[in-house]
């Protein structure tokens, strides 16, 4: 059995994923700060916190691309975590202009309770859902991804 791919035209305001996808933002982006209240940070710090939590540096670009802001708006962010005490700001091996953002002792720590959070409201939000359906989210992000790219 073939499965039919959507075509743009078959997608009703009613059933938008993009305005459905924009109000489960919101409402997770409320329920982490919930959760996240004892860290006293804002969801764009904890974004940018949660996308350096592998441990790896990254450029002001690299975070800016993977927190989806530009990096001009990241600055203000940044410059709070590091009066924090939670990044670093270097410069790169081999290229002075660059500026390395990384996480230091306490970054690492509230990082980790970011993506414990994130893990845990994620498990509870998809608990009892088939893979397939799962998957198929996984597919639509993807999609949206590309098409942003």
């Amino acid at each position: 059995m073939k499965s039919e791919s959507v075509k743009s035209e078959s997608v009703s305001p009613g059933r938008s994923a993009l305005l459905a996808l924009q109000r489960a933002t919101h409402a997770t982006l409320h329920l982490i700060a919930t959760e996240l209240v004892d860290l006293d940070l804002t969801a764009s710090e904890i974004n940018a916190l949660a996308n350096l939590a592998d441990g790896r540096g990254r450029t002001v670009s690299q975070l800016g691309a993977a927190v989806g802001t530009r990096p001009t708006t990241l600055t203000s962010v940044l410059d709070r975590l590091e009066r924090r005490g939670h990044i670093t700001r270097g410069t790169r091996a081999g290229d002075r202009r660059s500026v390395l953002i990384e996480l230091t002792d306490s970054g690492r720590a509230a990082a980790a309770a970011i993506t414990q959070s994130l893990a845990e409201i994620e498990n509870r939000a998809l608990d009892g859902l088939p893979a397939e359906a799962v998957a198929g989210f996984h597919a639509v992000l993807d999609a949206l991804v590309k098409e942003s790219s």
